[in-house]
């Protein structure tokens, strides 16, 4: 009876916490999807309204559709600054990149993968996947103590023969390094070598010119720019030689099979066009933002450490943060849960990994075992939090030390 009332007690008391809660919720997850615009809902409304027919029908109705997909990917090229035929639409940036990277060991002979150790998950178990399957090599680039790749040693891999792809991804979605990716790209054509990178990260936030900068191949993901999800793009060179990994009928230039998703590519189009028109304001709000956390966190926590580069503001994506927090052990696993409690959504690396138990991969090869007991929380922000915000989740965190 007596552990009977000691659950109900419990229960009772998270239930009090969450009602308290219930006026106060605050978003800094960005780096695992974003609030959809409202203008973005407004267009995909009016287009599951209107433009409802299939895109490969020869009616009026398919046509109709069939203009709106190809003027969505002109607008999205030009903002790139590539060929809108080397832009392919897919259900988000997993797709994209498992599409080029099979294609690339299957249809063109690659023998090596250089990649790293901190990828996301879509690229690294990609590449273990074809390894086993086609029995290829992978090479995995040093990275030093806050998560950066050695230059040195990437330009000696490149040196091996055999025909080989480097996929290194542009901001890293956990510590949010920032990647030169015109540096890496223009090693990789000197060395005759494919490049692609995961930039879902940093398309809709980071001007990317395709014309200037001779990377290969990149994936996108309308989710991380404040579009729908379920929809994103990949970026693939004219004549690379690339070849279908869903077959069926000709739907994206033979690429990926299956009717397109109107309402979704037309929710990209506007969501990257508005990220891309108000890239500057929006940068510099959020960037201050970053720096108030920064600033507070240290006030209140002086021993706090951040993972990475995430607080060096030229080289780390000013979307996020990721905070080592000095908490004593026994309150460190239960941080992500209370901070839940409090409304406060936050992430303890990639949201795919978030529900593990296990370290973060990303932490696990940058991290000393000492800093690795400490509990590490990536904070993310868009353009729709507030430095009240921010000043809530510190005080939640200093209540809870």
């Amino acid at each position: 009876m007596k552990l009977y009332r000691t659950k109900l007690l419990f229960i009772y008391s998270i239930f009090e916490v969450q009602k308290s809660a219930m006026n106060k919720k605050v978003y800094f997850d960005n780096a695992a999807t974003t609030p959809i615009r409202d203008e973005v809902i407004h267009r995909m409304t009016d287009v599951m309204k209107s433009n409802f027919g299939n895109a490969s029908s020869s009616h009026s109705y398919g046509r109709s559709s069939k203009s709106l997909i190809e003027s969505s990917r002109k607008t999205i090229a030009a903002l790139l600054n590539c060929s809108a035929s080397e832009i392919v639409f897919t259900s988000g940036g997993t797709e994209a990149d498992n599409l080029v990277l099979r294609s690339i060991v299957r249809d063109l002979g690659v023998k090596e993968i250089i990649t790293s150790r901190i990828e996301h998950h879509a690229i690294l178990h990609t590449v273990e996947a074809l390894e086993k399957e086609y029995h290829i090599k992978i090479s995995y680039v040093n990275l030093d103590r806050n998560g950066d790749i050695d230059f040195d040693h990437l330009e000696a891999l490149l040196k091996s023969s055999g025909k080989k792809l480097v996929t290194l991804m542009h901001i890293n979605n956990e510590i949010g390094n920032k990647l030169d990716i015109q540096k890496v790209a223009d090693l990789c054509k000197s060395n005759n070598t494919l490049f692609h990178s995961d930039t879902v990260q940093s398309i809709g936030h980071y001007e990317i010119d395709l014309q200037q900068i001779p990377i290969d191949f990149l994936a996108a993901s309308a989710h991380k720019f404040h579009g729908p999800k379920g929809v994103g793009f990949a970026f693939i060179r004219k004549n690379s030689g690339l070849k279908a990994s869903i077959f069926g009928g000709e739907q994206e230039r033979g690429y990926r099979a299956g009717t397109e998703s109107v309402h979704n590519i037309a929710g990209m189009e506007e969501a990257m066009k508005i990220a891309y028109d108000n890239l500057k304001a929006e940068r510099d709000f959020i960037e201050e933002l970053k720096i108030h956390f920064m600033e507070a966190l240290k006030l209140a926590f002086p021993e706090v450490t951040f993972n990475g580069n995430s607080s060096v503001l030229d080289q780390s994506t000013y979307t996020l943060l990721n905070v080592s927090l000095p908490l004593a052990p026994e309150k460190a696993s239960l941080l992500q849960f209370q901070l839940d409690l409090k409304g406060i959504a936050s992430s303890r690396g990639s949201a795919c990994q978030s529900g593990s138990s296990q370290n973060s991969h990303v932490l696990t090869q940058i991290l000393a075992d000492e800093l690795l007991k400490r509990p590490s929380v990536r904070f993310s922000f868009s353009k729709f939090n507030t430095k009240e915000e921010v000043d809530y989740v510190i005080d939640v965190l200093k209540e809870f030390a």
